[in-house]
C-alpha cells in the first residue's frame, strides 16, 4: 500500500510544470560546469548509493557533464550476455516491475491498473495486432542504475516511433496511482523482426526529469514535437545483436519489451520486484513442434 507521503508526491505531479522542470534539468545536466558538475555527481552518487565499480571511467573528474556520468559506459564484460541461442535477455539494469501475458489489448501496469497496448504503441491497431495476447516485461530503472538500454534478442530494425506525451514519474508509487501511465508519458517505440519470434518491440518510456532519450541509430530523439514522428528503417538493413546497445536515457525511466503470442516463456524464478542486470536470462524462445 502507498503511504500518505507517496500519495502526496503523486498528486503534486498533476499541478507541477513537469515539462518545464524536465527541460531545465536537461540544460543543467548537459552543461560543462567544472567543479559544479563534479559536486553534482558526487552528491548524486552519495544520495542514491550509486555503485561505480563496473563503470569504465571511475574518476568522476573525467566526466565533463552530468549526462556523461549518467549515461556512463560499463567495463567490457561487466554484463555477460546469456549465450544460448534461444535465450531472451534483460534489456537493462533495474527492477522487474511486471511481466506476463497481455490480456488481448490490456497490459498490466501495476496491481489493479492496466493500460491499452494500442495506446502504448501510438494508436495504430495494426501495430498492436502483432502483440495481442502476447507477452510483456517491464523493467524500472531507478536513478542509481546503469541507464543504457540493450537488445533482448537479435533483430532487424523496422521502424521507430516518437510519441509525445506527459512526463509523470515512473517510480513504483506513481505506477500504482496514475492510470495509463506508460501510455500517457512521452516514449520511443522500436519495432524489430527476428526469424525465430517474428516481430517484437522495445519501448523506452520517458519520465519527469528525463531530459531526453537517444538511440544508436538516430541519436537524440526526445524531446520531440507535439505529433507522433515515424522513422522508417525497413530499407536500411540495421541489425542489432542480442545484448547490443539500443539506446539510453538521460535520467531514469522504464523499458517495456513486447513479444508476440506463444513465442517465449519467462525464466523460472523471475518475479516482480526482483533486481535484474542487463544480459541476464529473461526467458526462452519456445521450441517449434
Amino acid at each position: 500500500m502507498s503511504s500518505l507521503a507517496d500519495d502526496l508526491k503523486v498528486k503534486i505531479q498533476y499541478v507541477t510544470p513537469k515539462r518545464l522542470l524536465t527541460r531545465a534539468a536537461g540544460c543543467l545536466a548537459g552543461a560543462e560546469m567544472g567543479r559544479v558538475t563534479e559536486y553534482l555527481i558526487k552528491s548524486f552518487i552519495r544520495c542514491y548509493d550509486v555503485d561505480m565499480k563496473d563503470a569504465k571511467i571511475q574518476d568522476i573528474k573525467k566526466y565533463k557533464t552530468f549526462n556523461d556520468f549518467f549515461t556512463r559506459e560499463l567495463k567490457k564484460n561487466a554484463r555477460p550476455i546469456a549465450a544460448d541461442a534461444n535465450t531472451v535477455v534483460e534489456p537493462a539494469d533495474g527492477t522487474m516491475s511486471e511481466f506476463g501475458e497481455i490480456y488481448k489489448d490490456a497490459v498490466l501496469q501495476a496491481k489493479g491498473h492496466y493500460y491499452s497496448l494500442e495506446a502504448l504503441l501510438g494508436g495504430k491497431k495494426e501495430d498492436a495486432a502483432a502483440f495481442e495476447s502476447g507477452n510483456f516485461a517491464t523493467v524500472y530503472l531507478s536513478p542509481r542504475d546503469y541507464h543504457r538500454v540493450h537488445m533482448p534478442f537479435a533483430g532487424k530494425l523496422e521502424k521507430m516511433l516518437f510519441i509525445p506525451g506527459e512526463l509523470f514519474s515512473v517510480n513504483p508509487a506513481t505506477a500504482q496511482s496514475v492510470d495509463n501511465l506508460f501510455a500517457r508519458n512521452e516514449r520511443l517505440v522500436c519495432f524489430f523482426n527476428n526469424d525465430k519470434i517474428g516481430r517484437f518491440a522495445v519501448v523506452m518510456v520517458g519520465a519527469e526529469i528525463v531530459a531526453s532519450m537517444a538511440t544508436v541509430f538516430a541519436g537524440r530523439v526526445a524531446p520531440g514535437g507535439r505529433d507522433i514522428t515515424v522513422y522508417n528503417y525497413a530499407k536500411d538493413n540495421i541489425v542489432l545483436d542480442k545484448g547490443a546497445e539500443l539506446g539510453r536515457f538521460f535520467l531514469g525511466s522504464t523499458v517495456i519489451c513486447l513479444f508476440p503470442k506463444g513465442k517465449i516463456t519467462f525464466a523460472k524464478g523471475l518475479k516482480n520486484g526482483l533486481p535484474v542486470k542487463m544480459g541476464e536470462c529473461l526467458g526462452e524462445i519456445k521450441s517449434r513442434k
